[in-house]
């Protein structure tokens, strides 16, 4: 009839115009879904707890029409289109009074669209305050109702119009505004009531304008002018309307969405890292990916390590200068991160938060770093019974400024003859030095890299046991897990799987049993020393925290240490107080933590078991709350054998099979009087007296002779 009404030229215009717009837009008229906004990407816990969202491209989340608050959509209808259910599309009288106040202001001041024309606008033609594109939505419009429903066309506008405060759809709008949060089967969009309800269905006319955070009383203004639209309607009566102004006035009828607050900054950083490298996008395109991501973190156990953390820090920061910490916790089974903390607060800008220590900061192991060397050992042969003399120590290094290196232990003492399983358990440098130069500082760094340590920076080195190289605290712990898995390097992930949530395309974790990269009886003979607290009462007394009781330290002190899980663990302490670990892991997690200053600065007289020991103590304990107690397996394949080696220690430890030394040794001859002097017999061997010398690790190894005094050369196989 439009058409008919027109003659000559200007017909021919009109259907140059109406066929142009309908060979443009009608493809998409017939994939108006496609055009709809992608939901941001919102990221799980292990759980399905939301812990983060991508934002900065808007938030969105699309909604079926049923999952829609009736409130919401009758308070829309009643002030967008109130004869929606009803008209074609096209409102003609509004359409006609638009015109008219257009005209006769001599430019648009009145849109007349019906929630079909603003649909088209939103999702095809744009919006260009324009005649022509006024037009166009009207060509459009038998189009759309012919293909989609009514229920459809509502749907597809309130999950696409904007609501100020960068929410997209209604959905997001509940959760900005109200702080409602998705639940199974009544998402945020279907939990509004009538107040905000009428509150929401006034923004998207004026986003600016009416966003009641910004123009609160421009906004209560257009709420109202909502209600009495709805009265009119017949959606709601005048008590309906008294009590949404009521509610409205309340202090806390506005509410910051928790949703939005990113509950593990650090985590959620690791893992955008990752998907932009899988996925080959953006941060921008993250943003809006429609990916829903299901990570490994536990949120609840994160939150509690995060408060132990904390806590600890507080109490030695002034005294100590210790301000951070980080921490990661592997379940080494299958490599999922559950927790992963770059510092004790992401927020907190005088210990530089949102840097992440554990991911991203090179920091120096200390001692944590010397399983890596005493298992290259035990690869080549030895054992934890292996004879070693802690003793002055000086290392030519041709190569290096000073051409020599002198390793010093933590107490600036030397403790004589020893094994290793002592000399590790005790964290003592110089034996730890002594072995490195045995096994070879190449063969220990490629130990090192098998089982876990990715990347370093410096130059491996002698100080390697000490503080020579930069590692990833995350690393350093995956490694460990390696020793806890039985030799089988299984390496760490965060992401379960991504799913599409407009087409519900999957892509999983794919399953990976590991690499086994040292024997199951390599690892059980490191697992077998970290785990014996006996061994390390000299240097870390008893009730240390390396020891997993139950109860409180004081407690232990009293004799009443509670329920003991089984724990295999190592701290590291660099010699200038600026790195502080300690990594371990029981028959179910593996746990990394760190403690010092992010700007490198020294802490002050921080011990092994004061700076990240007792964090790493705790936390465990909360993470293992509910698993039983179980022991170490033993794989079997090693020989335990009590040896005494030339120096005269004497001890029963674990080998492997074929490499039990045997020794000619002397024939202790009793004495009358104690004396540590030897006297040589006619074939050269020392004459062994009753010894005085005791042994540093009593419970570890003990002399069947006087040892030799240092500097004595070690026969050729002896002691180390």
């Amino acid at each position: 009839v439009f058409l008919l009404s027109l003659s000559g030229a200007g017909a021919f215009v009109a259907y140059r115009f109406y066929s142009q717009t309908q060979q443009q837009y009608t493809g998409s008229v017939l994939t108006l879904r496609d055009l709809m906004p992608k939901d941001n990407l919102k990221m799980y816990d292990s759980k399905g707890v939301l812990i983060a969202q991508l934002i900065d491209e808007g938030i969105h989340t699309a909604v079926n029409y049923q999952d829609i608050s009736q409130n919401l959509v009758n308070a829309t209808v009643a002030t967008e289109d109130k004869n929606f259910w009803d008209n074609q599309g096209i409102d003609l009288t509004r359409i006609i009074q638009a015109a008219i106040d257009d005209l006769s202001s001599g430019h648009i001041v009145e849109g007349g669209s019906t929630i079909t024309q603003q649909l088209i606008k939103n999702l095809i033609v744009g919006n260009e305050n324009s005649i022509s594109r006024k037009l166009q939505e009207v060509i459009l419009v038998p189009d759309l109702n012919n293909l989609y429903s009514k229920t459809d066309i509502m749907d597809m506008y309130l999950n696409s119009i904007y609501y100020s405060e960068q929410a997209y759809g209604i959905d997001a709008a509940a959760s900005v505004y109200f702080g409602l949060v998705d639940q199974p089967g009544k998402p945020a969009s279907k939990q509004l009531d009538i107040a905000q309800a009428a509150m929401l269905a006034g923004i998207p006319a004026s986003p600016y304008a009416f966003d009641p955070l910004l123009h609160p009383q421009a906004a209560f203004n257009r709420f109202v002018t909502v209600l009495n639209y709805m009265q009119r309607n017949g959606y709601i009566d005048r008590a309906d309307f008294i009590n949404a102004i009521t509610e409205e006035q309340q202090p806390h009828f506005f509410k910051r969405a928790t949703t939005l607050i990113d509950r593990a900054p650090h985590f959620a950083e690791f893992v955008y890292a990752q998907l932009e490298q899988t996925f080959h996008l953006t941060r921008q395109q993250l943003s809006r990916s429609d990916m829903i991501v299901h990570t490994t973190l536990d949120i609840a156990l994160q939150d509690k390590i995060q408060k132990i953390a904390q806590s600890h820090i507080a109490e030695l920061r002034s005294v100590h200068n210790l301000s951070n910490a980080a921490e990661v916790l592997i379940e080494y089974h299958t490599g999922a991160i559950r927790s992963l903390l770059g510092s004790i607060d992401y927020n907190d800008k005088s210990i530089d938060g949102q840097y992440d220590v554990a991911t991203q900061g090179y920091r120096q192991p200390g001692s944590s770093f010397k399983p890596f060397v005493y298992v290259t050992a035990f690869q080549q042969g030895a054992s934890p019974g292996q004879a070693i003399s802690d003793e002055p120590t000086t290392i030519s290094t041709p190569d290096s400024i000073p051409s020599t290196f002198t390793p010093l232990n933590y107490d600036l003492s030397y403790h004589g003859h020893m094994t290793i399983r002592c000399a590790l358990q005790n964290s003592l440098n110089v034996p730890a030095v002594r072995t490195l130069e045995h096994v070879g500082i190449e063969q220990a760094m490629e130990m090192a890299q098998s089982m876990g340590i990715t990347s370093y920076n410096g130059t491996p080195g002698y100080s390697l046991v000490l503080c020579g190289l930069g590692v990833h605290l995350l690393d350093e712990t995956s490694a460990y897990g390696t020793f806890a898995n039985g030799g089988v390097r299984v390496p760490y992930y965060a992401i379960d799987s991504v799913v599409i949530a407009s087409t519900h395309q999957t892509y999983g974790h794919p399953t990976n049993s590991g690499k086994q990269v040292i024997s199951p009886q390599l690892a059980y003979m490191m697992t077998n020393v970290l785990s014996d607290n006996t061994s390390r009462l000299p240097e870390f007394y008893d009730c240390n925290v390396l020891q997993l009781y139950s109860n409180s330290q004081a407690d232990c002190w009293y004799g009443n240490r509670g329920s003991i899980r089984p724990a295999a663990v190592k701290t590291g302490t660099t010699n200038d107080f600026r790195d502080n670990w300690t990594v371990g892991y029981t028959t179910d997690y593996v746990m990394g933590v760190w403690a010092g200053n992010d700007d490198n600065s020294p802490m002050i007289d921080v011990t092994g078991v004061q700076g990240a020991a007792p964090i790493w103590h705790d936390s465990m304990l909360v993470a293992e709350e509910g698993h039983p107690i179980r022991n170490f397996t033993d794989p079997g394949g090693l020989v335990t054998a009590t040896v005494t080696y030339p120096d005269g220690v004497k001890t029963t430890d674990l080998y492997l099979p074929g490499t039990v030394p045997t020794f000619a040794l002397p024939t202790a001859t009793p004495a009358s009087t104690p004396t540590s002097i030897t006297t040589p017999t006619p074939g050269g061997n020392p004459q062994a007296k009753t010894p005085t010398v005791t042994p540093y690790c009593p419970n570890a190894f003990s002399f069947a002779f006087t040892p030799p005094p240092p500097g004595t050369p070690s026969p050729n196989p002896g002691w180390w």
